[in-house]
């Protein structure tokens, strides 16, 4: 049944106010999750259990259904427009926000424990900036990546300006969590997975590696890139650019990169 809120200050979408405020330091265990796609996406998938929803009124009927389909049987919280924008605490242009629970991390190595013997992965070493890791996470699905990996040096792929970017693929790609990146590229190796660092500097294009079975694409963030002790544990590869470039956005050059991989498997 969808319940109507007439009052922004209703205790029941308290989780809701404000979010833009809210996001960085919540401390509730919930996501955020915004927009029709996004959302639709967190209902349908079954990692993560699904708190409540809240609509602009008229997406009632087509929301409850979905609601009544999700397998957490979240809540259905309506309300017209201008009282969404109060709760909001800006103006909600899309009217379709949903919060989730996050649960525990993932470990890397124990994620890594049912990697099948051909697998392709991506993997992150302080992406400090939401847009790009939520380019990269969509990066990631649109290639069929089987798994993400992470240092805890990269932000948060579940805060919600990530959520949105990466078009809901924060919520159903499989994301696993290393220290830092030395711990990562350990543990990576000791599961016999191949590690192609993704820099300018390499000495070889990535259009021209054949990948082992198993083999994890890393990248770094866009200013300092990956540390050269990092660079010297890997095998590096390169995109090759016109003369005076060296560099792209770090989402679009894994996203070729990825290409290049993905596309021999």
């Amino acid at each position: 049944m969808a319940i109507f809120i007439a009052d922004p200050d209703d205790q029941r979408i308290a989780p809701y106010r404000f979010v833009r405020e809210r996001d960085l330091a919540r401390d509730d265990g919930l996501f955020v999750a915004e927009g029709d796609v996004v959302v639709q996406r967190l209902l349908a998938q079954s990692r993560f259990a699904v708190h409540s929803v809240l609509v602009e009124s008229h997406h009632v009927q087509r929301y409850g259904s979905l609601a009544a389909a999700c397998p957490s049987s979240p809540p259905l919280y309506h309300a017209p427009k201008e009282v969404l924008s109060q709760i909001a605490g800006f103006p909600l242009h899309r009217g379709i926000l949903a919060l989730g629970r996050r649960g525990e991390r993932v470990r890397l190595d124990a994620a890594l424990d049912g990697l099948p013997a051909t697998a392709r992965l991506l993997a992150a070493i302080g992406i400090a900036n939401h847009d790009n890791l939520g380019a990269l996470l969509r990066n990631a699905a649109a290639f069929g990546v089987d798994m993400v990996a992470l240092d805890t040096t990269c932000c948060d792929p579940l805060y919600r300006k990530a959520i949105r970017v990466s078009v809901g693929a924060a919520l159903t790609l499989p994301i696993a969590f290393a220290d830092d990146g030395a711990a990562m590229l350990r543990t990576l190796a000791a599961h016999d997975v191949q590690v192609l660092a993704l820099s300018p500097s390499a000495d070889r294009e990535v259009s021209s590696i054949t990948p082992r079975a198993r083999c994890a694409l890393l990248v770094g963030s866009e200013g300092a890139g990956l540390a050269p002790d990092i660079l010297g544990a890997c095998d590096g590869v390169r995109i090759t650019m016109a003369a005076g470039w060296d560099s792209l956005n770090v989402a679009t050059s894994a996203a070729i990169a990825l290409y290049e991989l993905t596309r021999r498997t």
